[in-house]
């Protein structure tokens, strides 16, 4: 009979028997030996803007290929992309993509980096960091975006093949993380540290859903423990909620109510404070926190204007933290 075995992966530590699976979708107990389900079967293949991820200071106005496969270690009730992050690999439509044909296609679409994105790359593992091996190898940048639900160890072997991440921070109350999202708060912000840590470039995105995560209290909170652990000068995209998936219910957050976290933020001392989902907001755009003049200009996904020369603003010479070439 073949030996249970306990995935170190993250801080579920699913303990399974043979044949079983983890909570992901993605792992399984194969004869005694934890195996990936997905590795070189990604379900969503694109090259997006790297502002969609949302990266704002990450190569303004380059293409970054984009790879995903099913499955995902969170739940959150509002997920965009529920019909692969909670379906089995066998459910969706895959690609046969091993890491060196990611790369080549990466090239080949004049991409200058690659998304590890979409559903939870921490799942699909394995495959995220041989990809990112060869893609450094080649001259990429890789980028993650994750709910950064990941234990510390394989955390700090992944670090040194990723250039920037943009983590999602749900909340600052660890029972309305796990409701929203069946995780815990402490381990995300305890990614977050780390990858500080290890010279990996930081952006935070914080969905605000109304009812859930929607309080000046929230959003001061998110903004003070962002200055106090990760620095003044760490990226927050507060996004605008559309209903989905289960919070049918709800309605799309108002307006206001980012502009409110965008300017608390501010007042907290955030240098560089965004909003999401609101095309045209003038929290689309970067600002200088010196002069305060935009240094880049942003409508949605597209850059209307660029004013960071050799990382710093053109108009006083700030140096503009990020990654600009």
């Amino acid at each position: 009979m073949a030996p249970m075995v306990e995935c170190e992966l993250c801080p579920r530590h699913c303990r399974l028997q043979n044949g079983q699976r983890g909570n992901c979708r993605a792992r399984m107990n194969i004869d005694g030996k934890l195996m990936s389900l997905v590795y070189g079967q990604p379900c969503a293949v694109h090259a997006d803007p790297i502002e969609k991820k949302p990266l704002f200071h990450v190569l303004p106005g380059s293409g970054s290929f984009s790879i995903a496969t099913a499955g995902c270690n969170g739940h959150c009730k509002y997920c965009q992309n529920w019909q692969i992050s909670q379906s089995n690999p066998e459910e969706t439509t895959n690609v046969d993509l091993p890491p060196d044909k990611v790369v080549a296609a990466a090239l080949n679409s004049r991409c200058h980096s690659i998304a590890y994105t979409y559903s939870e790359p921490i799942i699909f593992y394995e495959y995220m960091f041989d990809t990112a091996d060869i893609a450094h190898r080649q001259g990429l940048l890789n980028v993650m975006v994750s709910a950064g639900y990941i234990e510390q160890k394989p955390l700090v072997d992944l670090c040194p093949q990723i250039d920037a991440a943009n983590v999602d921070l749900k909340a600052m109350n660890d029972e309305t993380y796990v409701n929203l999202t069946t995780m815990h708060m402490k381990p995300v912000l305890d990614t977050l540290v780390t990858m500080k840590k290890n010279n990996v470039w930081v952006e935070i995105t914080n969905l605000i859903v109304p009812t859930w995560n929607d309080r000046d209290k929230d959003f001061r909170q998110l903004a003070r423990w962002v200055k106090d652990h990760l620095g003044a000068d760490t990226p927050v995209h507060f996004s605008r909620f559309w209903p989905m998936h289960q919070l049918l219910n709800l309605p799309a957050t108002p307006p206001e109510t980012l502009r409110r976290a965008w300017d608390i933020a501010k007042a907290e001392g955030l240098h560089f404070a965004y909003v999401g989902n609101v095309p045209g907001h003038p929290g689309n755009n970067t600002y200088c926190p010196k002069d305060h003049k935009p240094v880049i200009r942003r409508r949605g996904y597209r850059i209307l204007e660029n004013n960071i020369i050799d990382g710093k603003c053109k108009f006083c010479g700030t140096t503009i933290p990020g990654i600009w070439a």
